[in-house]
């Protein structure tokens, strides 16, 4: 018996939404802490929707490439897990996951089987892999940016790399991702938006049954 897939939704930014999503089944939450986008929380919205959600799902806080303030931060605030999506080096990685004493996901974005290639250098330092789609040259914020990236990539993944799948997934999408990538877990953010920063709860459901009934 497989583990059954772990469903994250990011970019939560309401305590309705929060509902929401725990309502719907989903496995984690994540908030965006970062002021350049459309999703970001600010310090005490990120504490309240974290004492909302605990006990009742898995917490996540996306950062990029924070200094060590922001991670002592966002730590105290006692997340279950800090997303890690800018050009953090492995090294950088494992100076966070010490210094902040929770458990990290790190984002790690696919254009190119040098891509695919570079994952191997965050297994032993991050808990968890995030594969995002890379985000077109010239974009002012890292991650996929709704777009999906050549999942054929990943035939030359070390299949004993688990990994959550990101970017560009929607209801629509999301079966035929899991049934071809065979992921561990699916992320999605914008997929499940009516319009940047404005989730949709109807699409939060449709997007976590789909996923159960591909897994």
């Amino acid at each position: 018996m497989a583990d059954p897939l772990i469903v994250k939704i990011c970019g939560i930014k309401t305590p309705a939404i929060l509902d929401a999503a725990i309502e719907a089944g989903a496995d984690m939450v994540g908030f965006v802490h970062f002021t350049r986008s459309p999703r970001h929380v600010s310090i005490e919205d990120l504490a309240t929707l974290i004492g909302e959600a605990r006990g009742r799902v898995e917490t996540c806080v996306l950062l990029v490439n924070p200094d060590n303030s922001c991670v002592a931060e966002v730590a105290a605030l006692g997340p279950d897990w800090i997303q890690l999506h800018g050009p953090e080096s492995p090294h950088r990685v494992e100076a966070i996951r010490a210094e902040a004493g929770v458990e990290i996901i790190k984002a790690v974005p696919i254009g190119s089987a040098e891509d695919v290639k570079n994952i191997a250098s965050f297994v032993d330092v991050a808990d968890r892999i995030l594969l995002d789609a890379k985000p077109p040259k010239g974009a002012d914020r890292p991650g996929g940016l709704g777009e999906t990236f050549d999942w054929a990539l990943l035939e030359g993944l070390d299949p004993s790399i688990p990994f959550l799948l990101s970017g560009g997934l929607t209801p629509q999408t999301v079966a035929e991702a899991i049934r071809t990538v065979r992921p561990f877990g699916v992320d999605v953010s914008s997929g499940v938006e009516s319009a940047p920063g404005v989730k949709d709860k109807r699409l939060i459901e449709a997007f976590i049954r789909n996923a159960r009934a591909a897994s």
